[in-house]
């Protein structure tokens, strides 16, 4: 009888990949209520009032399946911590700062529709860009190149002067000029969460350093604290005209159609604009059934845009990409939807996990429409992409 083969060593076994996963528990304790959805008011004749759809569980669920699912071996824990204050100025203004301090000085306010500071809110807003900024700086020092900051509240409707959509700091935003500051050239954000990157964009409209990307439902503007519209003419101002791309897909474009604009958009402008570093700033609320946008995305279509991204940043970023966690209010769902995210960004050949609500039925051919439209109006009116 032959003898048996040896054993491989243990390294062999490891994975090729790893993912940094900073969090900080102390991101839990922002608590914005209950009420009709995302209001806070209380009508008086309802006897179940919803949880705010920007609260704890869905990150809860997050965590979990990270620890207890079959990507754990992949994932490399790592601490968050609180900004201290004067990293803040990089991206907003002092007068937003102290508007924020008084703000939790008072111990509840409602900053902008749906938008509340309570106590322990300003605590974990803290936390959730420090821990944001750790993780770009452990991608900066040459620790590892691939990191996810799982932090909340979420952050890219954040201006440098104003609270919107749930986020109070610019968690991203503020990576992103970390990143430019400790000597990164040039850097490109793509922004998937269903809801246009607004605060973002806004921070950067007038750079051509930056390059931000957002493919969002088309919900245009929805008041005062989001005065963008997230149309294809928001191209930037100045210097960087142009350096600012919208991609608003028509409700319900699913896996097919995010794939065609990926590859028909987000990649000639990558390859053309060749950032040193690459920030996917993710939301499953693009994800079928999510409360806040019916984008109808799957496990698949998520899995697909991860390893788009993950092909970009070796060609182009040394295969660095800071992964930043922004919206998904399905408790459940939005957990399994990160993980396959997380698969495609470590570029895993098959699905880890199978799909518990399984394929939307979709039709791609009106949204096959919009992006071509999109990318003729790029090729006429965006000057590195003519």
């Amino acid at each position: 009888m032959d003898p048996q083969p040896p054993s491989p060593p243990l390294t062999a076994a490891l994975p090729r990949d790893v993912i940094h996963v900073f969090w900080h528990e102390g991101m839990l304790d922002h608590d914005a209520g209950a009420g009709v959805f995302d209001t806070g008011f209380d009508p008086g004749f309802l006897e179940v009032l919803d949880k705010h759809p920007e609260n704890a569980d869905r990150v809860r669920n997050m965590v979990s399946i990270l620890r207890k699912g079959p990507l754990a071996p992949f994932v490399s824990w790592h601490p968050g911590r609180p900004a201290h204050l004067s990293e803040l100025f990089s991206f907003h203004t002092a007068e937003y700062v102290e508007e924020l301090v008084q703000a939790n000085v008072a111990g509840h306010k409602e900053l902008c529709p749906g938008t509340f500071m309570n106590p322990g809110s300003w605590g974990a807003a803290l936390l959730a860009a420090g821990t944001t900024l750790s993780a770009m700086k452990y991608i900066l020092d040459g620790n590892g190149k691939l990191a996810y900051a799982l932090v909340r509240p979420p952050g890219h409707h954040a201006q440098p002067c104003r609270a919107d959509g749930y986020c109070f700091l610019n968690n991203a935003g503020l990576a992103v000029q970390l990143a430019l500051d400790s000597g990164c050239r040039k850097a490109a954000v793509i922004d998937i969460d269903v809801h246009h990157g607004n605060g973002t964009a806004e921070g950067f409209y007038r750079s051509d350093n930056v390059l931000t990307i957002s493919l969002h439902m088309n919900h245009g503007s929805w008041g005062p604290s989001h005065p963008q519209n997230g149309s294809i003419d928001e191209v930037g101002e100045g210097s960087g005209f142009g350096y600012n791309l919208n991609i608003p897909l028509p409700n319900g474009t699913g896996d097919e159609g995010y794939a065609y604009a990926m590859n028909q958009l987000v990649v000639p402008a990558i390859q053309k604009f060749e950032p040193g570093l690459i920030v996917l700033v993710v939301g499953q609320d693009s994800s079928a059934f999510d409360p806040n946008g019916r984008q109808c995305l799957t496990m698949a279509g998520y899995k697909k845009i991860g390893e788009v991204v993950r092909k970009l940043a070796d060609m182009h970023s040394e295969g660095r990409i800071l992964v930043v966690q922004e919206g998904g209010y399905h408790v459940t769902y939005s957990a399994y939807c990160l993980h396959a995210t997380l698969e495609g960004v470590l570029n895993l050949p098959a699905p880890l996990l199978s799909d518990p609500i399984a394929y939307y039925p979709e039709d791609k051919a009106f949204t096959v429409k919009v992006v071509d439209s999109i990318k003729q109006y790029w090729k006429e009116c965006i000057p590195f992409l003519g």
